[in-house]
C-alpha cells in the first residue's frame, strides 16, 4: 500500500537557513572511484540515501568492504582490479540509472555473468543506450525485450579501445564509456555533447589518464586504461537538484527568504539557475569556492516580485534536466506563455517526466500544449488553487513527488499525493526540511 501525504494548507513566509544532503551524482562516483583505489577513502555529508546504498551494496558484492555510519562512510578499496567476481553475482541498482548504467562500465573485464536488475521504473528505462558502446569493447549483454533490465553482462579478457559518439547530452552513457576506457588498453576516443562533467573532474583531480578538450557544443575526451586510483576523502557537497525545489518554493512564496549552504555548483548542472533568473527569480550566490574541482557555494533566494514567461534557450536543458518539473511551477506562476523544446530526453527519466509536468499543471488549472520533447505553459500570476487534486500511478518519480508538493504548498488547494516513500531514492529527509520551514 502507498504511503500518501495530504496538503491541505498554503506554507507561511519563512526566513530560513537550511542544509541539503550531499549531492547524489557525486555521492555514486565517489563510491565506485573509492572502490577501484588502493587503500581507504572517506566520505562526509554522503547522501545515505537508496540510490547511494545501492551503490554500496554493489561493491560490497564485488568484495569492497566498507564501513558506513549517519557520520561517515569508509571504503576499503583494493585497486583497480580488486573486484572480486564470483559465480551467480546478482546487483540491484533499485531506482538508480547512474548506478546501472555506470557500473557496467566498471564490469567489462567481469570473469563470470553477473546480472543487473532494478525496481520497476528502472526496468522501464533503455539500457540499450549503454550497452551497444559497451559491446564494442568486446563485453557481451543479454537484455530484457532488447533494451531493458533485467540484462546479465558477460565479460571479456580481450578488450579493444573504441571511439564513440555520445550525442543525446546523457551523462550516464559518457561516464560508463569513461570506466570502460579506464579498463581497456589503448585510448577510448569520446565525442560528447555538453553533459555533466563529474566523471571528469574527478577522474582530473584523481590525476587519472583522461583529456579533455573543450568546444564550443562537445567535448573531446580521450581515455586510457588506469592502474592505480590514489584514495579518495571528500566532504561531498549539497545537490542542486534537491536545492531547486527550494529555490523554486521560495521564488514562488510572498515575502520570503532561504540560504541553502554549500550547495555544488557545478557549471553543467546550474540552468535551473540561469533559468529561473530570467523569469525574474532573486538568486544570489554566495561564498563560492572550489573544492577538489568542483564549485560550491551557499545560494540566497528572496522572493520574486514578478515573474515572467521565457521561451528558453535550449542551452540550458542539459545543465538543467532534473529540474524541469520544478520550472515548471515558476512558469505557471509567470506572466505570459513560456515555451521548453527539445525535452524529449525528459521522458527518459524515472517517469515520463514531460508528460507528468503537463499534468501536474493541468490539475492545477494552468493550461499546456503538449508534443513528444515541447511543452508550452500558460502562466496565470494570480494562481490560487481551491480544489482537490490527486497525483498517484506516476512510477514513484521521486521529482514528481516533491514537485506535487511543492505546488501545494507555493498554490494552496487540498492535494493527496501518493507514493511518500519515492523520496528516498534521492532526498530522504525531504519533508523533513519543509517541517522546518513551517516553524
Amino acid at each position: 500500500m502507498s504511503e500518501i501525504i495530504r496538503i491541505k494548507q498554503k506554507l507561511e513566509n519563512f526566513d530560513k537557513e537550511i542544509n541539503i544532503p550531499g549531492d547524489k551524482s557525486l555521492s555514486i562516483r565517489w563510491v565506485l572511484f573509492s572502490s577501484l583505489a588502493n587503500g581507504k577513502s572517506e566520505a562526509k555529508n554522503l547522501l545515505l540515501s537508496e540510490d547511494v546504498r545501492a551503490a554500496i551494496n554493489a561493491i560490497k558484492k564485488l568484495g569492497i568492504k566498507v564501513k558506513l555510519n549517519n557520520k561517515f562512510c569508509k571504503i576499503y578499496g583494493n585497486g583497480v582490479d580488486g573486484y572480486t567476481y564470483k559465480k551467480n553475482i546478482t546487483i540491484n541498482a533499485q531506482n538508480s540509472g547512474t548506478l546501472g548504467r555506470l557500473l557496467l562500465g566498471l564490469l567489462i573485464n567481469t570473469k563470470y555473468p553477473i546480472k543487473i536488475i532494478g525496481d520497476k521504473s528502472l526496468s522501464k528505462r533503455d539500457f540499450k543506450r549503454i550497452t551497444d558502446p559497451l559491446s564494442k569493447f568486446g563485453a557481451k549483454f543479454k537484455l530484457n525485450k532488447i533494451k531493458y533490465l533485467p540484462l546479465t553482462i558477460f565479460g571479456s579478457k580481450k578488450l579493444r579501445p573504441i571511439i564513440y559518439k555520445e550525442s543525446k547530452g546523457s551523462a550516464q552513457c559518457k561516464s560508463a564509456v569513461m570506466f570502460g576506457g579506464m579498463r581497456t588498453d589503448g585510448v577510448t576516443k569520446i565525442k560528447a555533447k555538453k553533459s555533466r562533467n563529474h566523471t571528469e573532474l574527478l577522474s582530473r583531480y584523481l590525476k587519472l589518464p583522461v583529456i579533455v578538450k573543450k568546444r564550443k557544443n562537445f567535448d573531446l575526451i580521450k581515455i586510457n586504461k588506469i592502474n592505480k586510483i590514489k584514495t579518495l576523502n571528500y566532504e561531498i557537497p549539497s545537490d542542486i537538484s534537491s536545492a531547486a525545489f527550494f529555490i523554486v518554493l521560495t521564488t514562488l512564496m510572498n515575502k520570503s527568504k532561504i540560504i541553502i549552504k554549500n550547495v555544488n555548483i557545478n557549471p553543467s548542472r546550474t540552468g535551473v539557475i540561469k533559468i529561473l533568473r530570467k523569469m525574474g527569480a532573486r538568486i544570489n550566490l554566495k561564498n563560492q569556492k572550489i573544492y577538489k574541482g568542483e564549485r560550491k557555494a551557499d545560494i540566497l533566494v528572496e522572493s520574486s516580485r514578478s515573474l515572467k514567461a521565457i521561451n528558453c534557450p535550449t542551452k540550458f536543458n542539459n545543465s538543467a534536466i532534473d529540474e524541469f518539473l520544478a520550472i515548471f511551477l515558476v512558469a505557471a506562476k509567470a506572466k505570459g506563455i513560456s515555451y521548453f523544446k527539445d525535452l524529449a530526453e525528459l521522458n527518459e527519466k524515472e517517469s515520463p517526466r514531460l508528460k507528468w509536468g503537463s499534468k501536474i499543471l493541468n490539475q492545477m488549472g494552468i493550461k499546456t500544449i503538449l508534443t513528444n520533447s515541447t511543452i508550452k505553459i500558460f502562466g496565470n500570476p494570480n494562481l490560487k488553487i481551491k480544489k482537490k487534486i490527486i497525483i498517484k500511478n506516476y512510477l514513484k518519480d521521486h521529482r514528481v513527488f516533491m514537485t506535487s508538493t511543492i505546488g501545494a504548498l507555493a498554490f494552496g488547494g487540498s492535494w493527496t499525493i501518493h507514493d511518500k516513500d519515492s523520496i528516498k531514492s534521492s532526498f530522504p529527509n525531504f519533508l523533513k526540511i519543509i517541517s522546518q520551514l513551517r516553524k
